[in-house]
């Protein structure tokens, strides 16, 4: 009777390929087959690693039909490593639909832990991360953008973003209106690569940067967000809020008012704005 082989979760560089560690250029020796998120990606780390094995495409849009047979194959004994483009597979990245049915069909399932862009980013944010909230990526269209973040807007734990360089301004100018533009902001860019840059401060400040530098709006991105300032239990925020506005209304033009009372209160921009309406109603 066959014997079932294993699963190896292989985690790949982000970017610089002497992080990929010893552990797994030896996995990868020893495999039978990989199952990679793109198939030429993964073929220039297996070139490096002068190593040549067969290789199966599995991405988000594949996965569900080549699953089943990769399962059986390893119900009949041979080795599979999963890689996804870079990093840790499974974040943000495919491959959960083969892990979970390896483990419905007895099938060993071992990590081999290496590079992930959440947690370099983590590690150089200067910012708590005993709690941390990792999102992935943004809605692409600004309003659905904008209604994740008002989700988002009093989590207390340290958040964590992925985003692209087409949305990088866009989503960066959101996080200030919902978050207010004193939130703190570490923007992390091609990490490992020959062009990495980290740029920490204000989010306004920071968004200012990349708006006047087109070279900091190339490449990839890991956003790692200061979390919400814990509520000050002894008077309620919403009240708080509302004197607040009502003080810098009757001096300022309404978005002024709003923009200084987010700043203030540490509300969201939006919810501000909505009861600034309310109030002159």
């Amino acid at each position: 009777m066959p014997v079932a082989g294993r699963l190896y979760v292989v985690a790949t560089p982000i970017g610089n390929l002497g992080d990929l560690s010893a552990r797994a250029a030896e996995i990868l020796a020893q495999v039978d087959l990989v199952a990679a998120e793109d198939t030429r990606r993964t073929a220039v780390l297996m070139e490096h690693l002068r190593l040549r094995k067969p290789m199966i495409s599995l991405h988000e849009h594949n996965e569900e039909v080549r699953t089943p047979a990769l399962v059986e194959r390893l119900l009949e004994g041979e080795v599979v490593a999963l890689v996804s483009d870079a990093g840790t597979p499974l974040v943000s990245d495919p491959g959960y639909r083969l892990v979970r049915a390896a483990h419905e069909a007895g099938v060993t399932v071992s990590p081999i832990p290496g590079p992930s862009s959440v947690m370099a980013a983590l590690s150089v944010a200067g910012l708590p991360t005993d709690r941390f909230l990792f999102q992935g990526f943004l809605p692409p269209k600004g309003g659905q953008r904008k209604t994740a973040l008002e989700a988002l807007a009093r989590e207390q734990a340290t958040l964590v973003f992925l985003e692209s360089s087409h949305r990088i301004v866009a989503s960066l100018r959101d996080l200030a209106e919902v978050f207010g533009g004193d939130r703190l902001i570490l923007v992390a860019r091609e990490l490992t690569k020959l062009h990495e840059t980290l740029i920490r401060g204000p989010i306004e400040l920071v968004l200012e940067r990349l708006k006047l530098d087109p070279d900091q709006r190339r490449g990839e991105f890991t956003l790692v967000v200061q979390g919400a300032a814990a509520p000050d239990s002894s008077e309620p925020l919403q009240l708080e809020a509302q004197q607040v506005l009502a003080v810098l209304m009757e001096a300022l033009p309404l978005k002024q008012a709003v923009g200084l009372a987010a700043r203030i209160t540490g509300q969201p921009r939006n919810t501000l704005y909505r009861q600034a309406l309310a109030m002159k109603g």
